[in-house]
């Protein structure tokens, strides 16, 4: 069970850190993954800006290390997945709604004995592609798997 007593010195010290990285160049990619407050503020909230459960929050910030170690060091992704969303953005000093492509990568690794996920994301073409999460020990999103199915060839008991 983890002691919660401390959260807020734990999310201090784990702020730091993130800002510390700063960027990594990441083989995979060929270029930089930045670590943004935006990619922070996701370890802490949901997509709905509801808080996440603080053990929760103290799991994905233990994996950080790892998480950058990661990047650093994959040359292979395992998940990539790609839609549409809504973005309000400035034009003309109007906000207004636009849609852009939004592209997910995980990068799956056990590393120091911890099985964990690491998600980039980029938003539009010309976008920079940004940390977004670290997932210890996953579930599998059912809908994804049935689509990696659908498109596998061959039969698993051809060998």
């Amino acid at each position: 069970m983890e002691d919660l007593s401390n959260y807020e010195k734990i999310k201090a010290d784990s702020k730091r850190f993130y800002e510390q990285i700063g960027k990594i160049v990441c083989p995979v990619f060929g270029q930089e993954v930045f670590f943004t407050s935006e990619g922070f503020n996701h370890l802490v909230y949901k997509n709905d800006r509801r808080e996440r459960d603080k053990k929760v929050q103290v799991m994905k910030f233990k994996l950080l290390p790892l998480a950058q170690k990661l990047l650093a060091l994959t040359t292979t992704f395992q998940e990539y997945e790609e839609s549409l969303q809504e973005f309000r953005v400035k034009k003309f000093k109007k906000t207004i709604q636009e849609t852009k492509v939004v592209k997910y990568w995980g990068i799956i690794a056990i590393l120091e004995h911890r099985k964990f996920k690491v998600i980039v994301r980029k938003i539009g073409d010309n976008g920079q592609l940004n940390f977004w999460s670290v997932i210890p020990s996953w579930v599998t999103n059912y809908h994804r798997d049935i689509k990696l199915i659908s498109t596998m060839k061959g039969n698993p008991d051809d060998d």
